[in-house]
């Protein structure tokens, strides 16, 4: 655990953050199979009482560490947005936010072999015909699929920022009379993420040169903005669609529904990383390094060294989240005692 470098700002804020995943970590099922509920009983009794000051040792007191596959971590970076917004559409605000809708569904269309019905269904909808179909696409979406149905939240004065805010996941809708609407992750339409930043690289679209733009979240926008048309279509070759719900209360919530805190907030690929676990990084930004917990996930966060950093809100947290691109290692912090049992199975 000494090899881990950690700093006593560092490990008090994930100790806060790991005390708070505990009610989520002692009664869900860890689906990456490392551990069992009944393994954090022990770290999640001791840290309700453990002093933020001395919490070096209360990682080094409960947990070994792991390294998931090579252990060869790229990490990006996430924030809680600020956007314009109204409550009710008028001029200017016509981008909808909505809620999740009641249709989406998740069952196996009626031709899907029994011997390929595992895990979960995919999302969908029933059509007229009573057929499972792919629920609607961004583009079906943005054309008016599911106007006139009620499910509007808010309506947003830039469809550029709330695509980027439905990539982050959760964010703050602030109207023109100053009401501040704190929105989260709901749900997704069942259409896989695709990244448009890797589009534009594919195209040659970042770089210094005439015509190129900084490859940052930043630079995206930029290109979206001075280029409306190709960027609408772009923006739709992403066909994921992300539905939110209203919020209260002090920040964002992740997966695990507690609260996601700056610098101590990380997402990850559950099939490979349980949920409410901490996880240290040493990479070549050194924003990222130190200790994480594991509290969210993401539709592009997969695989078993894949993060999102969270950075919080206002112009430092999109700045540094925006332009976050870390390569490095990646250790997970597991109850003592785990890699024993594993071994054993």
């Amino acid at each position: 655990m000494g090899r881990l470098k950690l700093t006593d700002q560092d490990a008090g804020a994930a100790l806060i953050s790991y005390r708070e995943s505990c009610p989520a970590l002692l009664r869900r099922k860890d689906s990456s199979g490392l551990t069992r509920a009944s393994n954090w009983s022990v770290s999640c009794t001791a840290a309700k009482r453990w002093p933020a000051d001395d919490a070096k040792t209360f990682f080094a007191t409960y947990f070994e560490t792991a390294v998931i596959g090579d252990g060869r971590a790229y990490a990006t970076g996430y924030y809680e947005p600020e956007i314009a917004g109204s409550r009710k559409r008028r001029v200017g605000y016509d981008a909808p936010v909505y809620a999740l809708p009641d249709d989406l569904v998740r069952r196996w269309p009626k031709d899907t072999p029994l011997a390929q019905r595992l895990g979960r269904p995919p999302l969908g909808r029933i059509d007229e015909a009573g057929n499972v179909v792919p629920y609607y696409s961004r583009a079906e979406i943005e054309q008016g699929a599911l106007e006139d149905r009620g499910l509007a939240i808010a309506w947003a004065a830039d469809p550029v920022e709330l695509f980027f805010l439905q990539i982050q996941g959760s964010g703050r809708i602030r109207t023109p009379d100053g009401e501040v609407i704190r929105i989260g992750y709901a749900g997704q339409n069942g259409r896989p993420y695709t990244s448009i930043g890797a589009l534009m690289r594919e195209q040659d679209l970042f770089g210094d040169g005439p015509g190129q733009y900084p490859a940052s979240m930043q630079g995206i926008m930029r290109y979206i903005h001075e280029h409306p048309r190709e960027g609408t279509e772009l923006m739709r070759k992403n066909a994921s669609w992300v539905f939110f719900r209203e919020l209260t209360g002090s920040g964002p919530l992740g997966a695990l529904n507690v609260p996601v805190r700056p610098k101590s907030s990380v997402a990850a690929d559950p099939a490979f990383v349980p949920l409410g676990a901490p996880v240290f990084l040493a990479t070549d930004r050194q924003e990222a390094n130190g200790l994480w917990i594991a509290q969210d996930t993401g539709g592009a966060i997969k695989g078993p060294n894949r993060f999102d950093t969270f950075w919080g809100a206002g112009d430092y947290a999109r700045e540094t989240a925006g332009g976050m691109s870390a390569n490095g290692q990646a250790v997970l912090l597991l109850p003592k005692g785990t890699l024993t049992r594993l071994r054993v199975k």
